[in-house]
């Protein structure tokens, strides 16, 4: 069987990451390994019972389930073997596959205050996590910052010794002081002098345990000056970059960039100030006009939901970051498309984000000054702003990316329409009839692949409320009819246009359409652990024009290749022999 057939039998999607394994022997010792890696990334699913070799899958079954079943329940209680068990009982269970008997383990992902399970006694040394498809133990960096999540106490209250008041940036705190009176001019706090505004702000504390009293993280993020931030005592990796990419002249990196070039002060509150009008500037957005019983009589109100959603994921970028991570914070603006990039791991499940109403930050102090100026919400429906305001135009749905080594999280808003009519119509000149007998959900997942560049069943849970095993039955009938072809399998399992939607101009051209995109490429430029200023490939340099790749070769040869090498883009890996019998053949 398939490792498609497997998951329509145990009735699952194929949005989770997945792990096979034999059991002959009786419990496998790499299960708690596996265990362990899924719930300190994204949760997954762990069979018993069937034996994975070259991406093949033979469902063995398992002699005595029942007795397995029981000893994984024993083993899993056992602190001195793992230090929690986070499984509900339906979360195990006996599943017939192929008229044999497998054990099914669903694993959830850990929440914040769980993490970091681990095997044995000592988190340093027994903790794991997932990176493609295999389990990789934690940097004691990585588990550190796991611990550090733990804390009720948010990461921006630490009080920083050896800091004073002269640290911080006068002019920021006065412009500060100024947004506020504007938004509240008759708020008590601003009848206060600086320090005392600090305080209250949440910049200045005093502990009152051990009475220790000083420049708080979020007080020096916010206001600080550049050295004092970057500080071997203080956040030695801060950094914060804006690049604005316009042109379509490959020789130009970008047409405006913001970074700590010494020419201002970049601490979190003047990025902001200068990134913000670089991101809506030129928005083609229909102003509005305020209800004359509100204001008095009719005004101009420039200011719109796009805009508000554009403010929200630029502050969202910086309150949930890490500072302790790699990369820092990159803010990169397209023609097409908003990009927002921070160091540091969803402290929710991706599903819990989207769903919204939850909220989860890790800067708190840092998110209650910019809500006094009235920038980001705390009641969880940050998310939902954003995507309130792509929706207003039919732009495509945000897409939210957690990737590892390093952690990072990315917010893609992409200003393009949901179907975009040159997409329709390359679709139109391959397909012909046939487009208009898919149904809405079909040609959304082809104009997403086309646009993006691949489509995933999680992806597709971004558009829709469909359940997850209906989407993945939907992609399945795509590559069934030849309209789409899939790469490996589980969460890695995605799907990109057939070379005969491919062969016909697709994603020939524009910089949103291509896999050099830094979008949709493996290794983000804005997430490796050096300034990735320095080690940028412009995907300009890198587009290979799909509609060409077959030229010369007749549509019957064609096809007799796509046979031939199949199983190379369906399965997650192949032996050297079964790879050189393909080269071969083609």
């Amino acid at each position: 069987m398939n490792a498609a057939d497997i998951l329509t039998a145990i009735e699952a999607g194929e949005d989770k990451d997945w792990e096979f394994k034999s059991a002959k022997g009786g419990l496998p010792g790499s299960m708690w390994d596996t265990y362990s890696a899924m719930a300190n990334t994204d949760g997954g699913v762990i069979v018993l019972g069937v034996k994975e070799y070259d991406g093949e899958f033979d469902v063995q079954g398992l002699e005595h389930p029942n007795k397995m079943e029981k000893d994984f329940w024993t083993t899993i209680n056992n602190r001195g073997k793992l230090n929690a068990n986070i499984l509900s009982n339906h979360d195990v269970r006996i599943v017939l596959v192929d008229s044999k008997p497998v054990l099914v383990v669903q694993v959830p992902r850990a929440t914040r205050r769980q993490r970091p399970i681990f095997v044995g006694h000592n988190p340093l040394v027994g903790t794991y996590r997932r990176y493609n498809d295999g389990d990789f133990l934690c940097s004691q960096e990585e588990v550190g910052r796991m611990l550090a999540d733990q804390s009720d106490q948010p990461a921006d209250t630490e009080i920083l010794s050896g800091f004073r008041f002269d640290d911080l940036d006068k002019r920021s705190l006065d412009q500060y002081r100024n947004r506020f009176a504007s938004r509240s001019p008759s708020h008590p706090w601003l009848k206060l002098d600086d320090p005392g505004l600090l305080e209250k702000l949440g910049g200045w504390r005093t502990d009152r345990t051990s009475g220790q009293e000083g420049l708080t993280v979020a007080g020096l993020l916010m206001f600080g000056k550049d050295e004092a931030i970057r500080d071997p005592a203080a956040l030695p990796q801060y950094h914060v970059d804006f690049r604005e990419r316009l042109s379509s002249d490959p020789q130009v990196r970008w047409t405006d960039r913001i970074w700590p070039d010494g020419t201002w002060v970049a601490n979190l509150f003047q990025f902001y100030e200068r990134v913000y009008p670089r991101l809506v500037e030129g928005l083609k957005i229909p102003f509005q006009f305020l209800n004359p019983q509100e204001s008095g009589l009719f005004q101009r109100h420039d200011e719109t939901i796009v805009h508000e959603a554009v403010r929200e994921a630029l502050v969202n970028s910086m309150i949930h970051t890490d500072f302790r991570g790699q990369g820092g914070i990159i803010i990169e603006r397209y023609r097409d498309r908003l990009e927002f990039s921070n160091p540091g791991t969803l402290l929710l499940g991706i599903e819990q984000v989207l769903k919204g109403g939850v909220s989860e930050c890790r800067n708190k102090t840092l998110q209650g000054m910019f809500g006094m100026l009235g920038y980001g919400e705390k009641a969880g429906s940050g998310i939902d702003k954003i995507r309130q305001g792509w929706a207003s135009q039919n732009w495509r749905w945000p897409m939210i990316q957690e990737q590892h080594r390093p952690d990072r999280v990315k917010l893609v808003l992409r200003m393009v329409s949901l179907m975009p009519e040159d997409s329709l119509a390359r679709l139109r000149s391959s397909l012909g009839e046939t487009l208009t007998k898919l149904n809405v959900r079909e040609v959304q997942a082809l104009v997403t692949a086309d646009v993006e560049g691949s489509v995933s069943n999680q992806r597709l849970q971004q558009f829709s409320a469909d359940h997850k095993a209906d989407i993945t039955s939907l992609l399945q009938e795509l590559v069934a009819k030849g309209f789409l072809l899939k790469d490996g399998y589980g969460r890695w399992a995605s799907y990109r246009l057939s070379e005969r939607l491919a062969g016909s101009g697709h994603n020939g051209g524009d910089s949103s359409h291509n896999g050099g995109d830094s979008s949709h490429n493996g290794v983000d430029s804005s997430h490796n652990g050096v300034d990735s200023s320095h080690n940028e490939v412009d995907s300009s340099h890198n587009r290979v024009d799909s509609s060409h790749k077959h030229e010369g070769i007749r549509e019957e040869d064609r096809r007799k290749l796509e046979i031939l090498s199949a199983s190379a883009r369906t399965k997650k890996r192949l032996s050297s022999e079964k790879t050189r019998k393909m080269i071969l053949e083609l």
